[in-house]
C-alpha cells in the first residue's frame, strides 16, 4: 500500500506544470524547507523510531540547520489514520541533543503537523496568535515549512514545539505535573499511560498524567489525583462561590479565563470534553490551564457537531466551566476579558491575511500534490465545506470568525 501511495504521488508530481520534486528557488519561496532523510526507510508507525537526519534551509527569514542526527516516528490519532488514507501524515522528530529550530528555543522533540483537515493551514497559527495576547506562561510555537522526505516533496507542514515539561516549554520543574484530559475511547491511550478518573466528567474521560513519569498508585500519583478531586469537591459544593473555601482557592483564574475564551471563540471541537485539554500544577501553587493545543477542528471545521456553526456556546458546556459560570464573579470576569479579544478582532483578521500572503506559493504546491482538498466531490473528514481555492478557505475562515465574535459579543 505504501509503495502504491508513493507511485501515485510521484505521478501527481510529474504531471504538475511546476517542478516540485526539487526545492524551489529561495527568491520564490518565503518558507523554510525541511529535509528528512531516513535512507529510504518508510515512516509508517507511531511506535517504531526510524533513525536518520534532518537539515533545514531557512532561506532569508530563518536560521538554517545543517544535517543533524535524529529519529522520526508517526504521531497523532485522527490525524494519523487520516494521513494514512490520503498520504500526508504527521510526525515527531527527536534530536540526540537539544537543538534550536527556526529560531525557536532548543529542545529534543519537535512535531511536524500535516494540517490535512485544515486546507486553510491557518487555524493552529491564528489560535496561537490569540494565545500570545493572553496571560499564559507558555504558548507552543510553530512555523510553516515545506517538507521533503528522502528528497520527495511531502507538502506544506508546520513544525514546532511538542507539549511537554521543559525549561523552554511547560516549565514546571521536578515538582510539577502536566495533565491532559483525554478519552480512553478509540484506542487513544498507550499501554504505559498513567491516569485517573473523577466523578464529574464522562465515563470515558481520563486525566492522563503526561509529566512526570510515575507509577499508578504511587505517592506522587495520589498527590495529583487527590488534589484534583478536592478541587472538584469544592467546585461542585454548595459553597463553591466562596473565595476562601470554594473553587477559586484552587485555580489560577486568568489562565482559566483565557483558556476558556480562546477555545470558545474558536468553538474548538475537542475542548468541550474530549481531548487535548491540558492543565499544569505545582504542589503548593494553583492549577493553571494550558497550554492550548490542537485547533485543526476549530473555527467551524467539523461536520458532525454544532461546533460547525458560529452561533451557540460550546466550551461553556465543559463540566468545569459550566459550573463556574454559575458564579456571577466568574461570569463577570469572562465578559470583561472577552472585550479585550473583541477589540482586537481587526488585528486578528489582518493576521490571517498575512498568513495567506505568506503561503501564496507553498499552498499552490501543496494542492498540486493533494488536489482532492479542492475537489468538492471528494470527501475529506471532517471538512464541512469544500472550496476550489486556498483563498476560498481563508475567506470562509475570516467570515466565520467575524460572525462568531459578534455572536459572542451579544450573548456573553
Amino acid at each position: 500500500m505504501e509503495k502504491l501511495l508513493i507511485i501515485v504521488l510521484l505521478g501527481l508530481i510529474a504531471s504538475c506544470e511546476e517542478d516540485i520534486t526539487t526545492p524551489p528557488l529561495k527568491q520564490a519561496q518565503p518558507l523554510p524547507i525541511v529535509h528528512v532523510n531516513t535512507n529510504e526507510v518508510l515512516v509508517d508507525s507511531k511506535e517504531d523510531k526510524i533513525p536518520g537526519t534532518v537539515s533545514i534551509d531557512g532561506g532569508e527569514n530563518f536560521p538554517s540547520l545543517p544535517s543533524t542526527q535524529m529519529t522520526i516516528k508517526g504521531r497523532g490519532n485522527s490525524t494519523w489514520w487520516q494521513g494514512g488514507i490520503w498520504g500526508k501524515r504527521p510526525y515527531q522528530i527527536k534530536f540526540e541533543d537539544k537543538t534550536e529550530v527556526l529560531g525557536i528555543p532548543e529542545d529534543k522533540k519537535w512535531v511536524l503537523l500535516a494540517e490535512l483537515s485544515d486546507p486553510s493551514f491557518i487555524r493552529n497559527k491564528i489560535s496561537r496568535e490569540l494565545a500570545n495576547k493572553s496571560l499564559f506562561d507558555y504558548v507552543p510555537q510553530i512555523e510553516y515549512t515545506e517538507l521533503f522526505i528522502n528528497e520527495i516533496y511531502a507538502g506544506l507542514y508546520v513544525i514546532g514545539q511538542k507539549v511537554e515539561e521543559s525549561s523552554n516549554r511547560v516549565n514546571i520543574g521536578d515538582e510539577g505535573y502536566l495533565v491532559e484530559i483525554d478519552t480512553d475511547a478509540d484506542g487513544r491511550l498507550d499501554p504505559d499511560d498513567v491516569y485517573f478518573k473523577t466523578d464529574n466528567w464522562r465515563d470515558n474521560n481520563v486525566f492522563n498524567i503526561k509529566e512526570p513519569s510515575l507509577d499508578q498508585g504511587s505517592t506522587e500519583f495520589d498527590l495529583i489525583k487527590d488534589h484534583i478531586n478536592n478541587f472538584e469537591s469544592a467546585l461542585f459544593s454548595v459553597d463553591f462561590k466562596d473565595p476562601e473555601s470554594g473553587y477559586r482557592s484552587f485555580i489560577d483564574l486568568p489562565s482559566f479565563i483565557d483558556w476558556y475564551l480562546i477555545n470558545e471563540i474558536s468553538k474548538n471541537q475537542d475542548s468541550q470534553s474530549y481531548s487535548s485539554i491540558y492543565f499544569n500544577y505545582i504542589a503548593g501553587e494553583k492549577i493553571k490551564m494550558g497550554p492550548i493545543w490542537d485547533f485543526d477542528l476549530a473555527f467551524g471545521n467539523v461536520d458532525y457537531s454544532n461546533a460547525k456553526y458560529p452561533e451557540g456556546f460550546w466550551v461553556k458546556e465543559n463540566p468545569w466551566f459550566k459550573r463556574m459560570f454559575e458564579d456571577p464573579y466568574f461570569d463577570g470576569l469572562v465578559k470583561e476579558r472577552f472585550r479585550y479579544y473583541f477589540d482586537n478582532l481587526d488585528e486578528t483578521l489582518s493576521k490571517i491575511d498575512g498568513f495567506e500572503k505568506q503561503l501564496l506559493q507553498s499552498q499552490k504546491r501543496n494542492f498540486q500534490l493533494f488536489p482532492f482538498l479542492l475537489n468538492s466531490n471528494e470527501y475529506v473528514w471532517p471538512i464541512p465545506e469544500k472550496f476550489n481555492t486556498h483563498n476560498g478557505y481563508v475567506e470562509h475562515l475570516k467570515s466565520w470568525i467575524e460572525t462568531r465574535m459578534n455572536w459572542l459579543n451579544t450573548n456573553l
